[in-house]
């Protein structure tokens, strides 16, 4: 055979030797990235861990209630807690507005670029935040009896 690259054809003559060349497995398009589309992708994926942090911060909202205001940063934790989910839930929105909007209407382009800066700063509240509930410490409480 004349080259390494070759796939069999099912109308290839299996009595000769008839060389296919290998097809690509990704189709190469020649259009433009369409940058909406890439955003919407964007915007969902940040969502996705919005959500995952959502829950990590409710799992630790019932830890700190479990353990009552007898814990020594209860109230604390309770407020970094409570900050984080509404940012969380502050961010959400953002980012549904941002995925609602048409990236390709230049109109919108100061709107949805002042909507992704607000949405990267809460973020990195959100991440402060959470990275002093860490600090702060929620411990499942005890189960024995």
């Amino acid at each position: 055979m004349a080259t390494d690259n070759l796939e069999m054809n099912g109308d290839a003559d299996r009595n000769g030797d008839v060389e296919v060349p290998l097809r690509s497995r990704w189709p190469r398009r020649q259009e433009p990235l369409n940058m909406n589309h890439y955003a919407n992708k964007k915007s969902a994926a940040e969502s996705m861990l919005d959500v995952a942090l959502l829950m990590a911060n409710a799992s630790q909202l019932k830890a700190v209630l479990e353990q009552g205001p007898e814990f020594y940063f209860y109230f604390p934790l309770i407020t970094l807690i409570s900050i984080s989910l509404i940012l969380q839930i502050v961010v959400g929105i953002l980012l549904i507005f941002i995925v609602k909007w048409n990236l390709n209407d230049e109109s919108m382009h100061y709107r949805l670029n002042v909507m992704e800066n607000i949405a990267t700063a809460l973020v990195f509240v959100i991440v402060v935040v959470n990275v002093f509930i860490t600090a702060f410490g929620v411990q499942q409480p005890n189960k024995s009896a």
